[in-house]
């Protein structure tokens, strides 16, 4: 059932993102007079077509991983005289660059909608309160105290906890000052530090920026009590019901619910003596951990959920927007997660950031499943950003790309006149070669993630 609602998950994204994508060609297309020929979603066979009045055919083809707008163009084959006015080929240069440019501007026109819909229902996230600071970490250099807030870092506020790993984000890889500004609970002065980056996290996959810096930020202990049992999981097997609170696990006295996960994880495969609360009487169980692997790690699980748990107001911030300032917020957030796809380009060219961090299709689907598990709103904001992420990519200046044609348009608005076919011909077989590159060692991470 997971691994379906995972590939449903991907492919929904995936036909948004490309209906978008496309939709903005074909309707700049067809306002500049250009005559086109199919709108396809997917490639391949045609599983389904319809056509208009003006001949265009809308297609549904058999392998949903992309999707294209065929149009009249003198270079792909004869043009009847009377449609050579029709002609992509034939438009004017500004003409092309619109064309070219509308998948991306509708991609974050898309992003921005998104982004605009998620933040008139508000914005909550954790305050970023320090709750340990490792010994000899980049934290303890910078002389970070438990309980600290950090309140921003080289001089970006950072409210939140996602407005603080973003802010950690644009510095991986980096050798250099980084700089802190903390304040205690109920003062109102702030107090300022700097430590030393020397490469900070740039071999990891999947850096924790965090804990990277030696942090562990405060989280409430939630209760043991369980919210949800697993069908034909060890725990039903065993007895274990909703509602059941864990006292202890052999020796251990259970106060919380992360202190049961990580004991559990660490012991597949062995018998654990389990005391419950149920019903104000304690229960004596016994419960086997099943064996599962997780990135190359053999674990434990037993199939429970936690109850769900309200963490205190008081360590929330809460943001509320008027339609004009959502919108605004919205645009502000595809700017600034476009600047960090750029930025992240740049590192990655630069070797700042190892190339494991490159996922392929396999981890966008296992991130799209999650999304969709974690409610609407989280499977929005995925596909919101995922939106900007296509929208930047297909931006860049390689050939094959539509950044590629735009890079050659922009040539021919300098010199007056086209790049040559020779030249454009040796730019799309190594654009090509650059994506194809990509795209294997995408897919190679996604395989070893596994």
């Amino acid at each position: 059932m997971e691994l379906i609602q995972t590939i449903v998950s991907f492919l929904v994204a995936l036909l948004i993102l490309v209906s978008i994508h496309e939709f903005g060609h074909f309707y700049v297309a067809r306002r500049c007079g250009v005559k086109v020929h199919r709108f396809s979603i997917g490639f391949g066979k045609v599983l389904w077509s319809w056509r208009d009045k003006q001949g265009t055919e809308y297609a549904l083809a058999a392998l949903p991983l992309g999707g294209y707008v065929k149009m009249l163009d003198e270079r792909e084959g004869e043009v009847a005289p009377e449609e050579r006015h029709m002609a992509f080929n034939n438009k004017t240069v500004w003409q092309r660059i619109a064309i070219v440019a509308a998948g991306p501007l509708a991609n974050f026109l898309l992003a921005i909608l998104l982004f605009w819909g998620l933040l008139l229902q508000g914005q909550r996230d954790l305050i970023p309160v320090i709750d340990n600071v490792a010994p000899g970490s980049i934290a303890a250099q910078a002389g970070l105290e438990k309980g600290q807030e950090i309140v921003a870092i080289d001089g970006q506020l950072t409210p939140t906890w996602q407005a603080l790993n973003k802010a950690l984000l644009n510095r991986l890889g980096e050798t250099g000052t980084i700089s802190f500004k903390v304040s205690y609970p109920d003062s109102s002065f702030n107090y300022e530090s700097e430590a030393q980056l020397v490469d900070w996290l740039r071999e990891s996959m999947d850096p924790d920026p965090v804990a990277g810096l030696g942090i562990a930020l405060y989280l409430p202990k939630i209760p043991p009590i369980i919210g949800e049992v697993v069908a034909a999981s060890p725990a039903e097997k065993a007895g274990l019901k909703t509602g059941d609170k864990i006292l202890q696990v052999d020796e251990l006295t259970i106060t919380d619910w992360q202190t049961w996960v990580e004991y559990v994880r660490k012991r597949p495969g062995s018998a654990l003596q389990v005391s419950l609360e149920r019903d104000a009487q304690v229960i004596e169980v016994t419960l086997v951990p099943e064996l599962v692997a997780d990135r190359g790690e053999h674990l434990g699980r037993v199939g429970v959920g936690v109850k769900a748990y309200t963490l205190p107001e008081d360590m929330i911030r809460t943001y509320e927007y008027s339609v004009a300032g959502a919108f605004v917020a919205g645009v502000n957030k595809t700017w600034e997660t476009s600047g960090f796809v750029l930025l992240s380009v740049k590192k990655l060219i630069l070797g700042e950031i190892s190339t494991k961090n490159l996922s392929g299709p396999i981890t966008i689907a296992k991130v799209a499943g999650s999304s969709a598990e974690g409610g609407l709103r989280s499977f929005i904001g995925f596909v919101a950003l995922l939106s900007v992420f296509l929208a930047v990519f297909n931006l860049l200046p390689i050939p094959v790309l539509d950044g590629g044609h735009l890079f050659y348009y922009l040539i021919e608005v300098i010199k007056r006149k086209p790049v040559s076919d020779k030249v454009q011909m040796l730019g799309y077989q190594v654009g090509l070669f650059l994506v194809i590159s990509l795209s294997v060692l995408a897919l190679y991470n996604d395989i070893m993630r596994l």
